[in-house]
């Protein structure tokens, strides 16, 4: 440890060598001068005596002799004046000199007042010989309570000497490393902050180092953000990392796709390389909507819903980013979901016919009953002899209607009750119309009710399911019939109204009423003591299904009003495909 009662070398060094710096011939010109006026005075004196005591000045008369005083006199005053002159020279030149050194000096102490760096200096021995106004703002303590103090300094913390005298022998060691050491110190009113220290050899101006100096910036609030931006980006990042989505970025380079990015979702699907990004993206450029598309992954065996945007990077440049999420259960669900609803449906059109079972066997009991009757008396004819062809020909021809009759019914209802697959198509409704009205009719007419049909003068195609829409109008023609038995009014009305891109059907019945109108889709609910409550729950969701829409509304004069739209098939753009649209830059 250095010996406190030893005075620091820094400012010594600096004054002697400052003195030597001084030294020169100036001080030459004042003795000169002082010399030759004493020469003077002595010449004057010697003259003088000469002139009463010398034999030499006797023979010299008095004229000679002031000439000759006057010729020293006047040299000697040229010299003196020469000499004066010289000391003016030399003394505006000093006179200039000190002025620039005070402007500097006051510069320099200018700008180290301004300083926002604190700077500090140890002499050789560990002792403070010198600190900036900066330096005390940042600790809280003046220069005099530092200069010349040794450790402990005050600005270290309780109980953490050792930690900093390690770092002051470290310092004075000249083993600092050159990115600097964070320091923590305590300001006099007890607060601490945390700073960047730097250390540099302080040398003099003849190269031999004569102490250390050490800059200091308070990084506490840059510190804090910076700790708060690492533990933001922690936590950013293990949200990314907890995602069940894939999510890359990939930058377009000429070598091909670089990838930038990747959570570990998309390193547990394609590893650490762009080709899964390249897979989902299908091998096209450019860039893309906010669309969402679904593509199947033959590396991962997976289906994905991706989605695509193009976005800048840290560093400018246009990077892709995808987010791709995981979405094969889902289409497994969705596809046991579509045959359990087939099975559904299919039920729905058995029960309805199971439902209308009498009314359709009384229904095939008409024609059946005149096809054999108009055998019986066909065969009665042949019988009696008295046959004649052109009433056998017509009643077979009546046999042959009724059994065409019956024949409709129940390729109609073979028809309605198949299961088949989905397919929607463009087709006119109404033949959809007819068949639904002709089912219905015949419950219908058991509760002496006139199903009427009102269609517009042009009437589109629509893109739907012809089976499945027939089973959703039979459904509500089916509960407008039950709603009116026993009404006054009885006439059923099914209006047909054309929009641009839509068609509407509207059922209208005069019946009792709803109860409870926004409970009328729910499952499992029914107003009818028999009913299941899963009709109109099917019904809208196989017009939503056609991209459409089932509502129900009062009917001012009394009843109900079922309205469905359809999309009609001029209306219908092209299937969407798995290819995404792309906008040209």
């Amino acid at each position: 440890m250095a010996n406190p009662t030893k005075k620091s070398l820094i400012p010594t060094t600096f004054y002697d060598q400052a003195r030597q710096n001084r030294r020169g011939l100036y001080w030459l010109t004042p003795v000169i001068v002082l010399g030759l006026y004493l020469c003077v005075m002595g010449v004057f004196i010697w003259l003088q005596r000469l002139q009463s005591d010398s034999v030499m000045f006797v023979t010299i008369d008095q004229e000679t002799r002031q000439q000759r005083l006057m010729m020293v006199i006047v040299a000697l005053s040229f010299v003196i004046v020469f000499s004066l002159l010289a000391l003016w020279r030399y003394t505006r030149f000093r006179t200039r000199a000190e002025a620039a050194v005070i402007a500097e000096t006051s510069f320099r102490r200018a700008m180290e007042n301004s300083m926002s760096t604190g700077m500090r200096v140890f002499d050789m021995h560990g002792r403070i010989a010198y600190v900036n106004p900066a330096f005390c703002r940042m600790i809280g303590w003046n220069e005099a309570d530092l200069i010349g103090r040794t450790a402990p300094f005050p600005y270290w913390l309780p109980g953490r000497h050792p930690h900093h005298q390690e770092i002051l022998d470290l310092l004075m060691s000249g083993r600092t490393p050159g990115s600097g050491l964070e320091v923590e110190a305590q300001r006099r009113d007890g607060s601490r902050f945390t700073a960047r220290m730097y250390v540099s050899p302080l040398r003099d101006p003849n190269g031999e180092q004569i102490g250390w100096m050490t800059s200091m910036t308070d990084i506490t609030e840059p510190k804090r953000i910076r700790e708060a931006l690492t533990a933001a980006h922690e936590r950013f990042m293990t949200v990314l990392e907890g995602l069940d989505d894939a999510i890359s970025v990939v930058a377009d380079t000429p070598e091909g796709l670089e990838l930038l990015f990747a959570n570990r979702t998309y390193r547990r699907f394609f590893g650490a390389q762009s080709t899964g990004h390249a897979e989902l993206l299908g091998g096209r450029m450019g860039r893309f909507t906010d669309e969402t598309v679904e593509n199947f992954s033959n590396s991962a065996q997976r289906w994905f819903e991706v989605h695509h945007r193009m976005l800048a990077w840290t560093d400018g440049r246009r990077v892709r980013l995808q987010v791709a999420r995981d979405i094969t259960e889902r289409r497994k669900h969705e596809e046991a979901s579509r045959v359990q609803q087939e099975k559904v449906q299919l039920t729905s059109r058995l029960t309805t016919m199971g439902e209308m079972a009498s009314s359709l066997a009384h229904e095939l009991n008409q024609p059946l009953t005149a096809i054999s009757n108009y055998s019986m008396g066909a065969v009665a004819m042949v019988r009696s002899g008295r046959a004649q062809p052109e009433q056998l020909i017509e009643a077979l021809e009546k046999a042959a209607s009724q059994a065409e009759r019956a024949g409709k019914i129940i390729s109609r209802i073979r028809e309605f009750v198949k299961r088949s697959e989905p397919r929607r198509q463009s087709v006119g409704i109404l033949q959809i119309i007819e068949n639904a009205v002709s089912f219905a009719d015949i419950d219908a007419r058991k509760r002496q009710i006139d199903i009427q049909v009102s269609l517009p003068a042009e009437l589109p195609e629509v893109m739907a399911d012809p089976i499945l829409i027939e089973q959703v109008l039979l459904n509500l023609l089916k509960n407008g019939v039950e709603a009116m038995e026993g009404s006054d009014y009885h006439i059923l009305h099914v209006n047909i109204t054309a929009y641009e891109d839509m068609l509407e059907v509207a059922v209208i019945d005069r019946g009792y009423g709803l109860k409870y109108p926004e409970r009328l889709f729910e499952p499992f609910y029914s107003t009818k003591s028999e009913g299941l409550g899963m009709g109109l729950n099917i019904c809208r969701t196989i017009i939503e299904s056609h991209h459409g829409r089932l509502w129900a509304s009062e009917n001012p004069e009394g009843g109900t009003i079922f309205r469905f739209t359809l999309p009609c098939a001029a209306s219908q753009t092209p299937p969407a495909t798995n290819e995404p649209k792309e906008i040209q830059a």
